[in-house]
């Protein structure tokens, strides 16, 4: 493990405290890219990057921990704010299950609350970090950003349409995802390799947790043409042609 100098385990108080984890160990096959998706630059630098900028803007978190590969070198030369953990693994759920277990070596408390966002999510906004943390940090389990399905839902048999689901009660899920370290990490303990969010963790033990509206932009970029879409997005936001 490599933290930064501003965020050494010698200057973590013992106060209950509020952490970002950013499992960042995918390899991002369906994106049709080359190499890694998080790390693929849009809009002048590495995705991942945008991601952090977002994060670095919260003043309420106590630091940020950032999940690779063992070998992974991308944040050597990148001067980022963060503690960096070589301890990513071939799935999500393992790797922030390692992610937590650093955090725990670094000094984090088993209440402490952890917010677990996508790399690729780099659309996310201060604005969306802190909606949710006012949401949820009295709230006894924890919750998500999530968006109400806005189509219509068709059920598939054959290549054809069996029913339409009705989607009054569906809700896509975003990340960040937000629950307390010691309760997130006995879920994912519980609930195996398998789960490809936080919340189905929590929810595989019979918690429920709190849904808290995104935003629409907040998408994960995940096929070729997602590419294009975050960088019209980010340009928009930075005020480029």
């Amino acid at each position: 493990m490599t933290p930064s100098p501003s965020h050494s385990p010698a200057s973590l108080s013992t106060v209950r405290r509020i952490w970002a984890v950013i499992p960042c160990a995918g390899t991002g096959s369906r994106s049709g890219a080359d190499g890694p998706k998080q790390y693929q630059p849009v809009v002048g630098k590495s995705m991942v990057l945008h991601t952090l900028d977002a994060f670095a803007r919260v003043g309420r978190l106590a630091g940020v921990l950032v999940v690779v590969s063992a070998g992974d070198t991308f944040f050597e030369d990148k001067n980022a704010p963060v503690l960096v953990a070589p301890c990513g693994s071939s799935t999500r759920a393992k790797s922030v299950f390692n992610g937590l277990s650093a955090l725990q070596e670094l000094g984090a408390e088993p209440q402490d609350w952890v917010l677990v966002h996508d790399a690729a999510r780099c659309l996310i906004t201060p604005e969306q970090i802190n909606t949710l943390l006012d949401a949820c940090l009295d709230d006894a389990v924890g919750g998500l950003l999530a968006l109400k399905l806005p189509d219509t839902l068709k059920q598939e048999v054959g290549g054809r349409v069996a029913a339409t689901v009705d989607r009054s009660d569906k809700w896509l899920a975003q990340t960040p995802q937000m629950f307390r370290l010691q309760a997130l990490q006995q879920a994912l303990q519980a609930a195996g390799d398998t789960v490809t969010d936080e919340s189905s963790a929590m929810e595989h033990i019979g918690l429920q947790p709190r849904l808290v509206e995104g935003s629409a932009q907040n998408f994960k970029v995940t096929y070729p043409q997602d590419f294009a879409l975050a960088a019209a997005v980010l340009a928009s936001r930075q005020g480029f042609k």
